[in-house]
């Protein structure tokens, strides 16, 4: 089994219903799961690889050794596909990576899921953001360090 291969389809338009909130829970992983994400450099890296794609802006993230989950949502009303957003940072990144023996960076495609009316943005982070302790890798969720929250989203019924 090839790691892009998946049981469900893969970025949905994000859709927007009155008022609401469009919040994206997006997991990005690394090509092959190669553990090369989690130190300082790669964390400020991925940040401005972020800023500098600003039709979405990034929330709440956790990047692990081989994956990053993050929320995010739409920066603008004509805002590229959650699709052709990934691909452009992860291109930004890739442009800039430290050691170029480890290209290519990224895995194919991306999870990405909507959250939806009666999901709660506080209590996925929780989860996501114990994922360093269920793995191991820390005793303490809040001394990840790298993780942390760019910009503010606030979850709108």
């Amino acid at each position: 089994m090839e790691y892009h291969d998946r049981k469900q389809p893969a970025q949905q338009p994000v859709y927007d219903i009155g008022n609401r909130s469009n919040i994206i829970f997006l997991t990005v992983c690394t090509n092959k799961r190669k553990r090369i994400l989690a130190n300082e450099s790669v964390h400020q890296l991925i940040r401005n690889a972020w800023q500098g794609a600003d039709h979405w802006v990034v929330g709440r993230y956790v990047i692990m050794p081989d994956h990053i989950h993050l929320f995010c949502s739409p920066a603008r009303y004509d805002h590229l596909s959650i699709k052709r957003w990934t691909a452009f940072w992860k291109s930004s990144a890739s442009k800039v990576w430290p050691d170029p023996s480890e290209q290519p960076i990224w895995q194919i495609d991306a999870w990405d899921t909507q959250l939806r009316k009666g999901d709660s943005y506080s209590a996925k982070w929780a989860y996501v953001s114990n994922n360093p302790v269920r793995h191991k890798l820390i005793e303490h969720a809040k001394k990840w360090p790298y993780q942390g929250e760019m910009n503010p989203l606030i979850w709108h019924d």
